[in-house]
């Protein structure tokens, strides 16, 4: 079945001749870009957004698994944070941010000779509230992965079957997803979250979120991961942390982490799903 779903996107691919890749380094667009230039070759490119909602660590991460699959890599700036309907964050916020990056990518691609632009959307994705897909698709952005069906799951499947070593890459959306909707976003604040994660991360919690709640930073670990934190982490020095970086207040969320938690008051305006 992998297998399959692997050659219906290399055959999806083939006549497209020279394709721009929107990537961000996640485990979606890094295997587009790896199937796209397996099939291209040098008439692949991967094209990396860098804004203040990027982590530097993760614009390295996305320059060293582009140099190992051997795909061409350009970054560009994106100026989401000129834009107010992105910084009052809406529940739309993901429709402007897309927007600045496909009237970014779109022209360039043009300009460059490459008459398809491709994401990483995959078909799970469909389900959630993503505005941002839609922005996408106005702008005749292609989704590989979704169009052949292909799963968040399967996505890391084949990843393996392929030999990446990122297959199993926990996920990392943009900053602003640390945010609910309502509360601005500033740079400040991007970076103050950006922080605190990296800190949690050199203690060695991979899979985690620092949500943005007004003053206070609330930690997301993995469910089972709670009790191993609270019993083996020098909570003062890590609160002391935490407010070096700008936070008044620290908090742990005792349900854990769950992927698109601060969609879930959307359900009461009927936009999710």
């Amino acid at each position: 079945m992998l297998t399959q779903k692997l050659e219906q996107l290399q055959t999806l691919f083939a006549p497209m001749e020279r394709a721009l890749i929107a990537y961000s380094g996640g485990i979606d667009s890094t295997l587009v870009a790896k199937v796209a230039y397996d099939v291209l070759g040098d008439r692949a490119l991967a094209v990396t957004a860098e804004s203040p909602s990027l982590l530097p660590e993760d614009l390295e991460d996305a320059r060293i698994q582009a140099a190992t699959i051997g795909i061409a890599h350009q970054v560009v700036q994106t100026h989401e944070m000129e834009n107010p309907n992105y910084t009052a964050n809406p529940v739309n916020r993901c429709y402007f941010c897309k927007s600045e990056l496909h009237d970014t990518l779109k022209p360039l691609a043009l300009e460059w000779g490459y008459p398809y632009v491709v994401d990483g959307v995959n078909v799970d994705d469909l389900h959630d509230y993503r505005p941002g897909i839609q922005a996408a698709k106005e702008r005749g952005a292609r989704s590989p992965l979704a169009e052949l069906g292909i799963t968040k799951a399967e996505v890391r499947q084949i990843a393996k079957l392929l030999d990446l070593p990122w297959w199993d890459k926990p996920a990392q959306p943009c900053l602003s997803s640390r945010f609910p909707y309502g509360e601005e976003i500033t740079i400040a604040k991007l970076q103050r979250v950006g922080r605190a994660e990296r800190h949690l991360r050199t203690l060695g919690w991979q899979n985690l979120r620092v949500r943005s709640d007004g003053e206070t930073a609330r930690i997301e670990l993995l469910p089972d991961q709670i009790k191993e934190f609270v019993s083996n982490t020098n909570l003062p020095e890590l609160v002391t942390a935490m407010q070096s970086y700008g936070f008044l207040y620290v908090t742990l969320d005792l349900e854990g982490y769950r992927s698109g938690k601060l969609n879930q008051v959307l359900q009461t305006m009927g936009l999710s799903g």
